[in-house]
């Protein structure tokens, strides 16, 4: 009997550890050609595992072309990038994603959102996806994330773009967070699309240049399962020590963009972000805000499109 019963418990740690193998091993790989079933999800996504995060990401572009990898700023998503996107996938492979704890990406399971460890998702994604180097662009924590890899990994990192990035203190932070207004929670987890809508405009330096669908989409994203408390985490981990020992070790080329009406972070941060870096060209735009790239994609994009040509 008890021999028997050995065997039978045998058999279940067997059936138990192939079943993990198979399925488990530590976590899901996202199964080939899953989708999420959502309105922005498009066909050129996909589902990439990096680390335990199920992570979105959009591939653009040919396969053999020079990789372009985007970073989106706090609570947007990849779409942000769509015009720039769209423009630059004729000769690059433009690769980017919704970053953990926002957009289709949702929650990381281990609650990972400092910017050290979202500069090693960064990483983790890019090895993921075999990319051994690329130019590196980003936008606000974008930006942040962007540069700071390429601090430590400029040999994996071709040029870098810098939209507005984020550096600097602002808001009180330092290399200690601060703590989270009841207001800004609210914003983040309940907030209504019209507190979203004037929100959103704010980040225009003129507010009629906005998509009329961006606020929409915003505010969608926004609510998806856990993406507003993770936002919130996020800010509850935000840090942002002196930057200018860091900055200094970013020496391959660099373009930074930044809107003069930029209500976000303070455009006079360019000055200090420029001085900081050993080869960077600084270009201001007098009458944009925080999201240069989507209030004037054409106008921006001459600048990037010069920048990644030249030698």
């Amino acid at each position: 009997m008890m021999r028997t019963l050995g065997l039978i418990l045998l058999l279940l740690a067997l059936v138990a550890g192939i079943a993990w193998f198979v399925f488990g091993r530590g976590g899901s790989e996202p199964a080939p050609g899953a989708v999420i079933d959502s309105p922005w999800w498009d066909a050129q996504d996909r589902l990439v595992d990096v680390d335990g995060v199920t992570a979105r990401v959009r591939v653009q572009g040919p396969d053999d072309a020079p990789v372009i990898v985007m970073i989106h700023g706090f609570s947007f998503s990849l779409e942000s990038w769509d015009d720039w996107a769209d423009a630059l996938s004729a000769n690059y492979r433009v690769v980017r994603m919704d970053l953990p704890g926002h957009g289709l990406t949702g929650p990381d399971p281990q609650a990972r959102y400092s910017v050290p460890q979202t500069v090693e998702f960064l990483g983790g994604l890019m090895d993921a996806m075999d990319i051994d180097r690329a130019t590196l662009v980003g936008n606000s924590l974008g930006g942040l994330v962007a540069w700071r890899y390429t601090a430590d990994h400029g040999d994996r990192v071709e040029k870098l773009v810098l939209v507005a990035p984020g550096g600097f203190s602002i808001n009180g932070v330092t290399e200690e967070p601060v703590d989270v207004p009841v207001g800004v929670r609210f914003y983040l987890t309940q907030g209504p699309q019209p507190v979203v809508a004037g929100a959103t405009a704010a980040l225009f330096g003129d507010p009629t240049r906005m998509d009329p669908d961006l606020p929409a989409r915003v505010h969608g994203l926004m609510q998806g399962e856990g993406v507003g408390e993770a936002l919130v985490e996020r800010l509850e981990v935000f840090t942002l020590p002196a930057p200018d020992a860091d900055l200094a070790r970013v020496t391959v080329p660099a373009l930074i963009l930044w809107g003069g009406r930029d209500a976000m972070v303070p455009v006079d941060h360019a000055a200090r972000f420029e001085a900081a870096m050993p080869d960077v060209q600084l270009v201001v735009y007098d009458d944009l805000g925080h999201i240069p790239h989507e209030e004037a994609p054409e106008r921006t994009l001459e600048d990037v499109r010069a920048f990644l040509s030249a030698n």
